[in-house]
């Protein structure tokens, strides 16, 4: 097959497209075709070598998470899906795996791609959605009437956070973003809209129940002064180093922090799939690539400030 993939760590330059050996689904298995992916930070931070002492040193590697196409062939003890089904989810390889012809999903983690999505929709979203929902509810525990602020609302994981924010029920959302992108977080659902250029939110009188920094930008030490009573602050960027300053600060706290890499789930997919197919949530996509410019994607995804997702197109 046909795939993205790098042969040693370092900048979007070591990205090459050629061939790869076609996966092989286990048992619990699909193999999907390919059709739509998208950038997520996580996939040029792996590429980076950020993540190394995770990611080990096998190589070659190929990135990605996202996947969304057709089922080309399923493992024996498969029952939920057919060849040519339409399906969506992320790729079974914990680090990548998505970024080429064919990847292959766990089948107790995908999901039916929902009627009114089309692949490059379907492909914007697993990664992204499930970060926001198992941010926002089960390390931030929103309660219903909860006060929200979503720092980095306009970004991949941040567009999905307010909207589902919303959904869950919170009393106010305040989203926090580029002055560009004021008015795309309004229209997915922020009570309040915040340019981070201009304004602090650590530094403000506002109270929250809930800080999510989808962006990674802030640290519990930072915001802490934000929380209520009892608040919880969730990031999407473990760092040893702020964990341990983060302790700290909790040690003598009402108030608590959580720092976290989002899970496969098949239950929480679903729950995004019937948000999607009621018209609750909707992906937001920025710009789309093919996936032989790979390497231009990650490059505009490590830019920051694109809102909504990077996507990628599979022929």
């Amino acid at each position: 097959m046909q795939a993205a993939y790098y042969t040693q760590y370092g900048s979007a330059d070591v990205l090459r497209y050629g061939e790869q050996p076609t996966p092989t689904p286990k048992a619990d298995q699909i193999l999907v075709r390919v059709r739509a992916s998208s950038v997520n930070p996580i996939d040029w931070k792996v590429r980076q070598g950020e993540l190394k002492l995770l990611t080990g040193h096998t190589f070659p590697k190929i990135p990605g998470r996202d996947v969304a196409g057709e089922v080309a062939a399923i493992g024996d003890n498969v029952t939920r899906f057919r060849v040519g089904d339409k399906v969506y989810g992320m790729a079974a390889d914990g680090v990548g795996g998505a970024a080429a012809e064919y990847a292959v999903l766990a089948e107790s983690n995908a999901a039916f791609v929902p009627q009114q999505l089309s692949m490059e929709q379907a492909g914007a979203v697993p990664l992204a959605a499930l970060t926001a929902l198992q941010g926002l509810f089960h390390h931030g525990r929103l309660l219903s009437g909860d006060r929200v602020l979503i720092n980095g609302a306009s970004g991949g994981v941040g567009s999905f956070a307010v909207q589902i924010a919303r959904a869950l029920g919170a009393g106010e959302i305040t989203g926090v973003c580029g002055p560009d992108n004021q008015e795309l977080v309004r229209t997915l659902g922020a009570d309040r809209v915040l340019n981070h250029k201009e304004h602090d939110f650590t530094t403000d009188h506002s109270r929250y129940d809930l800080v999510f920094d989808a962006a990674g930008k802030s640290s519990f030490s930072a915001s802490k002064a934000a929380l209520r009573r009892l608040g919880r602050y969730v990031t999407t960027m473990p760092d040893p180093a702020a964990l341990v300053k983060g302790a700290l600060a909790t040690a003598f706290s009402d108030k608590s922090q959580s720092m976290f890499l989002a899970k496969t789930s098949g239950p929480d997919l679903a729950l995004i799939s019937a948000w999607l197919q009621a018209g609750t949530i909707k992906p937001i996509i920025y710009k789309t690539f093919a996936l032989q410019d790979l390497a231009d994607a990650h490059r505009l995804s490590e830019k920051g400030g694109a809102p909504g997702k990077i996507v990628l197109t599979v022929e």
